[in-house]
């Protein structure tokens, strides 16, 4: 999951928000402002409800946030590196670089989050009560109570050992340290993700049915969610497995051809070394990589504008490419890489470009390690 927009950074760790954000933002401060206040609070100016409402939704994301920072704070603490944090439609997710070491690191990574809700949970009831015995305005405690529920129920949810929730996580460091198998336990962990998204499935679609409740639909979105997370992420174990020992430089396409920043889009799009070859190219300035410039985005370019706007003023800037060593594990790479042209990952060895991977790129070493291996046993 990709940010639509990047908010910046906090405790180093670049945090993102995508555009589907904006529909759940919408949900609760519509519920709120329009049905649950009114309902609790009635008399009040419809401006009182839609400001506490959205202030509520504001905060709530702010909880969310602080969730997920709990879990990239401990990661790094445990050696773990992380890409960045997403805020997206159903919460939030701390893309982390590498798994975790150990059955221990994992279950510290892990159970910090749900931890963190339930705290913040805790601080919200403890302001409610407080703000009821000083006789503030009905309305701000009905919020801070509101506040209190959610981030309990948000701690309680997460604690369910299903992949891909931080319970699936605490299920699966207890499995690693019970077998020592990592893929085993990810495998177990994801098994009981399906289970408990397809019963969440269900209940949702029956209380669909009985009672025409709009609830249902979306708690089955989210069952629905957790069955493709679970599943997605259960392949991936076993693509890490498969290519647990194996380098980036055993995947990568090596000397890869690149452009000079300062071309202009006319220039890279009509260049005879540029055509029918890649969907994106590494941008250099001096020999050294820059960023990564993609077709697409140089054809959005109007054509009256391509003989002066440059690649680098179009290119993806190397901050924002994922660049990896030669010898790093190709397993590791594998959380971070995404479709799509914009998102090849760059090989820089001591600031030289060496290479470039796309998802092809994986999916060719995969196919070729899974054959050479079926070849092996069919020999025995």
């Amino acid at each position: 999951m990709r940010a639509t927009f990047v908010l910046g950074r906090i405790a180093g760790v670049r945090v993102g928000v995508h555009w589907s954000v904006l529909v759940i933002f919408g949900i609760i401060a519509l519920g709120l402002s329009q049905g649950h206040l009114p309902e609790t609070y009635p008399g009040r100016s419809w401006a009182v409800y839609w400001v506490a409402g959205l202030c509520t939704a504001v905060v709530f994301f702010v909880s969310l946030l602080a969730h997920e920072l709990a879990h990239a704070v401990v990661a790094r603490r445990n050696g773990v590196e992380v890409d960045d944090i997403v805020l997206w439609l159903l919460g939030g997710a701390a893309r982390l670089k590498s798994e975790a070491s150990s059955p221990g690191a994992e279950l510290r990574i892990a159970g910090v989050g749900p931890l963190v809700s339930l705290l913040l949970g805790g601080l919200f009831t403890l302001g409610a009560w407080l703000l009821d015995l000083v006789s503030a305005p009905g309305i701000v405690v009905e919020m801070v109570a509101w506040l209190a529920g959610i981030n309990v129920l948000l701690a309680l949810f997460n604690a369910v050992p299903a992949a891909p929730l931080d319970g699936g996580r605490l299920l699966r460091a207890f499995l690693w340290w019970r077998t020592g198998d990592r893929l085993r336990a990810t495998a177990g962990a994801t098994t009981a993700g399906r289970a408990f998204g397809w019963l969440l499935v269900l209940l949702g679609l029956i209380a669909f049915v009985t009672s025409g409740a709009f609830g249902g639909l979306w708690l089955a979105l989210i069952g629905w969610f957790l069955i493709a997370a679970a599943t997605a992420e259960g392949r991936q174990a076993q693509l890490r497995g498969v290519l647990a020992g194996v380098p980036v430089q055993d995947a990568m396409t090596p000397e890869p051809l690149t452009v000079p920043a300062d071309t202009t889009v006319a220039d890279f799009l009509t260049g005879a070394r540029y055509r029918y070859r890649h969907s994106a190219f590494p941008a250099t300035d001096d020999g050294a990589p820059v960023g990564l410039v993609t077709l697409d985005s140089a054809r959005k370019v109007p054509q009256a504008e391509a003989r002066v706007v440059t690649v680098r003023e179009v290119m993806v800037p190397l901050s924002e490419t994922t660049v990896v060593e030669p010898d790093s594990p190709l397993a590791d790479l594998l959380p971070r890489m995404e479709p799509g042209a914009e998102n090849r990952v760059l090989v820089v060895d001591d600031d030289t470009l060496v290479g470039i991977v796309s998802l092809s790129d994986v999916s060719r070493t995969v196919t070729w390690l899974m054959n050479t291996t079926s070849g092996r046993r069919g020999d025995l």
